[in-house]
């Protein structure tokens, strides 16, 4: 009798410990949504998923929506996407609204755009509602050197057709604000930039400056427009104020070759005054020798010293002369 009870507890136990592992391991409850929404998906099916490490949920619900949409998509192709690292789920969104807004759009497209990092969904949406990119200030240079500052707004649609390797929003931004230095640039003064802000959209959209991208510039508005610094007068401020600088370093140059060359004509003059007074000493010397010799008597060394004082006698008296002379120029009414 107690036998029998265990052995019908036991029993019972495996059951539940079965249907627990059953609906662990298989999800039932998606077999269900997925029967009752008319997706046909095997139970075997979504074990497999399990084996693959598939989540299942995340392929039989977008399944299940694109059936619902009238899509044709088979579980190999949403298994095999998830595989690849996709977004399921994005991209049968995705799907659903090209649909819906007459795009043609495959699926194969669809994932490659989806793999390639796009969010494929948000361009079949820009596709439908084009997009507005603003940019920055963008200062450009008129001719007359007055600093123009220019903001403008991109309308863009989403080209499906080049997505896959197309450029992104900074490279439409880059393009337009080159544009617009060009533009800007190309204007003889800052006024007519100002008088017809629409010559720099339109001098832009004739560019083609969508070519290569992912998107179709619809329009190139100005948003604002503004002036800026006095480039053409500050630099040449900055020009005159470097052309000073070298000419003041240039002069101070000269300066100091002319000190130079007087510090040596200085040095040269003492040199000649040393060389005179050497040759005075010599004079007392060779006198001397002269006497020593005969060929100088006593009286004509005392005829020498008579007119040597003789001559001393009339410096002293001309600079006297000249010292009173400039007293009374100096002091006319002294006398008075």
């Amino acid at each position: 009798m107690i036998t029998e009870e265990i052995a019908i507890l036991l029993g019972i136990g495996l059951v539940i410990v079965a249907l627990a592992v059953l609906f662990t391991f298989v999800p039932v409850a998606l077999w269900i949504s997925a029967w009752a929404a008319g997706v046909k998906v095997g139970i075997f099916q979504l074990v497999g998923m399990r084996l693959r490490r598939v989540i299942p949920h995340r392929v039989v619900n977008p399944l299940i929506k694109a059936v619902k949409a009238g899509l044709d998509i088979s579980t190999n192709k949403l298994e095999g996407h998830y595989l690849a690292g996709g977004n399921v789920d994005r991209v049968v969104n995705a799907l659903i609204a090209a649909q819906r807004a007459n795009i043609d759009l495959t699926f194969e497209r669809c994932a490659a755009i989806d793999l390639a990092g796009r969010d494929v969904l948000e361009a079949v949406q820009m596709s439908v509602n084009p997009k507005v990119i603003e940019t920055p200030f963008i200062a450009g240079v008129a001719m007359d050197g007055i600093e123009v500052k220019a903001k403008a707004r991109i309308t863009v649609r989403a080209n499906i057709d080049r997505l896959v390797g197309g450029a992104g929003e900074e490279t439409i931004i880059a393009r337009v604000g080159e544009g617009i230095v060009s533009t800007i640039g190309s204007a003889k003064n800052h006024a007519e930039v100002l008088e017809n802000p629409d010559m720099i959209s339109q001098t832009v959209l004739k560019k083609g400056l969508d070519a290569g991208t992912a998107f179709e510039i619809l329009s190139i508005d100005i948003a604002d427009i503004d002036i800026g610094k006095n480039i053409g007068a500050g630099l040449q401020t900055d020009q005159a104020e470097a052309d000073k600088k070298i000419a003041q370093a240039k002069a101070e140059e000269r300066r100091a070759m002319a000190v130079a060359e007087e510090q040596e004509m200085r040095a040269r003059v003492e040199e000649m005054r040393a060389k005179v007074v050497e040759a005075e000493a010599e004079v007392p010397m060779a006198m001397s020798e002269a006497l020593r010799k005969g060929k100088l008597g006593v009286m004509d060394y005392m005829n020498y010293n008579n007119i040597k004082a003789d001559t001393d006698m009339r410096d002293s008296i001309g600079k006297a002369t000249n010292d009173d002379e400039d007293g009374i120029e100096r002091n006319p009414h002294r006398d008075r």
